[in-house]
C-alpha cells in the first residue's frame, strides 16, 4: 500500500506540474489512447501496480485539464492545494458521514463550516446547513423543504402522504431560470414545465414590473450570479414584496453567493439573507474538489423534516446527526475540503480570489471589445458574453479554440444570441494566462473576421 500511494504521489504531481504548459483540451491522438481502458473483464486478479500505472497512462493524457489556469468552460473552478490534500487525507480516511457514531470528525467539522459559512454568505443567521453533491442537489433540498413548510401549514404531511391530492403549489422563476433549477422542481414532483416564468431584462434579471400574484402557496426561485452575464436578480426589492405575500423565497447561488465575500461586490447580494432557503457549490468558486455543494435552510425543522428517513436502528446520538440535512444517508465527508479551503484562505484570502477573477473577466472583456468584437453583457463579476458576428462563424471560431488547446471556452445562445461564454472561476488562473488565452483567441477568431 505505501508503495502504490508513492506512486500516486508521484503521478498526481507530475500531472498538476504539467497543467503550465500541456494543452488544455486533449488531443485527437491522445484521446484514441481510450480504447485501451474497454477490454473484457478478465477472470484473474491482476497487479494493483498494473492497473494503475494503465489508468495513469492513459488517464492523465485524456482528460481536460481543468485544473489549471487556461480552462473558462461551465463555471468550473479548480482545487485550491489545501482543498486538494485534504480531498486525499478524507479518501484515505474513507468515513461515511451520514451518523456522528460512523464518524465524529465529519459531524464536527460539518458545523464549524456551516458556522463559517453562514458569517461568510449572505443567508439567514441560524440557518441550517446540509452538505451535498452540488447545487441541483441542494436545490433538490430546499425545494424539498419549501414543499413541506407549505403543505404542512396547509393541513398536509407530504412526508406520509406523497402530493396525490395535496394542495397545488405555485412556482415562480426567471425566465432565465437554470436548467438545474427546473430539474430539481422535477424531482420534487412539482413538474418542470408547470413554473411561472418572469420575463427578464437585457442582462437576465428578472423584472419587478412583471412579478405574478403569490400567496403563501407559492415558492419564488431567484438567481444570484447567471451562467451567462453573471448577472444578479433585484433580490433586495423582490424579497420583501414576495414575503409579504407569504411566499417561500428559495435563491439559487450556484456560484454568486460567494460575491458576498468581497467587500467589493458584496452589494450584488443584498438581500439575499432575506429568503427561506439558499443553494451553492464548493466546487466553483471556493475552488474545493469534485463534488460539493451545499444547502441552507432558514427553518432548520423545514430542512430535518423533509430529509427525515424511517430508521429507528441508527444511532441518533451527537450534536449533529448529519443525514438529517441531506437526500443521501451513506456519503462522503464534503465538510472536510470546505474546512480546508476556508481555514487557508481566511476571509482576506478568499476575498482575493474572488476580485481577482473577476479582474481577469473584465481584462477579457477589454482585450477582445478593443479587437473588434462584441461584448453582449455587463461583466459584473467573472463571467463574459462575447459573439464573433453570426452563430455560423461564432461557433466555427468557438470550435476552432477548442482544437487549438491552448484555453478552452464554450458556447452559448443568450437571448437568441449565439455566444462564446468565458467564465474564469479558478484560483490557478494568473495574468499570464489570461494574456496567452486572449493572444489564441484574437488569432482564431481574426482568421474567420
Amino acid at each position: 500500500m505505501k508503495k502504490l500511494l508513492e506512486k500516486v504521489a508521484s503521478y498526481s504531481i507530475e500531472y498538476l506540474s504539467s497543467l503550465k504548459e500541456r494543452r488544455v483540451s486533449p488531443s485527437e491522438e491522445y484521446l484514441k489512447l481510450l480504447d485501451k481502458l474497454d477490454s473484457p473483464l478478465q477472470d484473474e486478479s491482476l497487479d494493483t501496480n498494473e492497473v494503475i500505472k494503465l489508468l495513469n497512462k492513459v488517464g492523465s493524457k485524456t482528460t481536460v485539464a481543468s485544473a489549471g489556469g487556461r480552462y473558462f468552460g461551465f463555471v468550473i473552478g479548480g482545487s485550491l492545494p489545501a482543498a486538494l490534500a485534504a480531498n486525499w487525507l478524507a479518501g484515505v480516511w474513507d468515513q461515511n458521514a451520514g451518523l456522528f457514531v460512523a464518524t465524529p470528525l465529519s459531524a464536527y467539522i460539518e458545523d464549524v463550516c456551516a458556522k463559517w459559512l453562514i458569517e461568510l454568505l449572505p443567508v439567514a443567521k441560524g440557518s441550517a446547513t446540509g452538505f451535498v453533491t452540488g447545487v441541483t442537489t441542494a436545490n433538490f433540498t430546499a425545494i424539498s423543504a419549501a414543499r413541506h413548510s407549505i403543505l404542512i401549514k396547509q393541513g398536509w404531511d407530504v412526508q406520509a402522504k406523497g402530493l396525490f391530492g395535496a394542495p397545488e403549489i405555485k412556482v415562480v422563476v426567471g425566465e432565465e431560470v437554470h436548467g438545474s433549477m427546473l430539474k430539481a422542481l422535477s424531482l420534487a414532483g412539482l413538474g418542470s414545465e408547470r413554473v411561472v416564468k418572469v420575463p427578464v431584462d437585457n442582462q437576465g434579471r428578472m423584472r419587478m414590473d412583471s412579478l405574478p400574484e403569490m400567496n403563501e402557496k407559492t415558492i419564488l426561485c431567484l438567481q444570484a450570479g447567471s451562467v451567462n452575464t453573471g448577472s444578479f436578480d433585484p433580490a433586495n426589492e423582490i424579497i420583501p414584496v414576495a414575503k409579504e405575500k407569504g411566499a417561500w423565497v428559495h435563491v439559487d447561488g450556484a456560484f454568486g453567493l460567494w460575491a458576498a465575500a468581497s467587500s467589493k461586490y458584496k452589494y450584488l447580494t443584498n438581500g439575499c439573507e432575506l429568503a427561506d432557503s439558499w443553494a451553492t457549490d464548493g466546487h466553483k468558486w471556493l475552488n474545493v474538489p469534485y463534488d460539493n455543494g451545499i444547502v441552507f435552510v432558514k427553518n432548520p425543522d423545514d430542512l430535518r423534516t423533509a430529509m427525515s428517513m424511517q430508521g429507528a436502528y441508527l444511532d441518533q446520538t451527537g450534536k449533529r446527526i448529519p443525514y438529517q440535512y441531506t437526500p443521501e444517508l451513506s456519503r462522503k465527508a464534503r465538510g472536510i475540503e470546505i474546512w480546508a479551503a476556508l481555514k487557508s484562505l481566511g476571509r482576506k484570502g478568499l476575498a482575493e480570489m474572488i476580485e481577482r477573477t473577476c479582474r481577469h473577466a473584465k481584462r477579457f472583456a477589454e482585450g477582445l471589445s478593443n479587437a473588434g468584437y462584441k461584448i453582449l453583457n455587463d461583466v459584473v463579476v467573472n463571467q463574459v458574453l462575447v459573439s464573433f458576428g453570426d452563430a455560423e462563424r461564432t461557433n466555427k471560431i468557438i470550435s476552432e479554440i477548442q482544437k487549438d488547446g491552448t484555453c478552452w471556452c464554450g458556447g452559448t445562445i443568450w437571448q437568441g444570441k449565439t455566444a462564446m461564454r468565458i467564465s474564469v472561476s479558478s484560483w490557478a488562473t494568473t495574468e499570464e494566462d489570461v494574456e496567452r488565452s486572449l493572444e489564441a483567441i484574437i488569432r482564431i477568431a481574426n482568421k474567420y473576421a
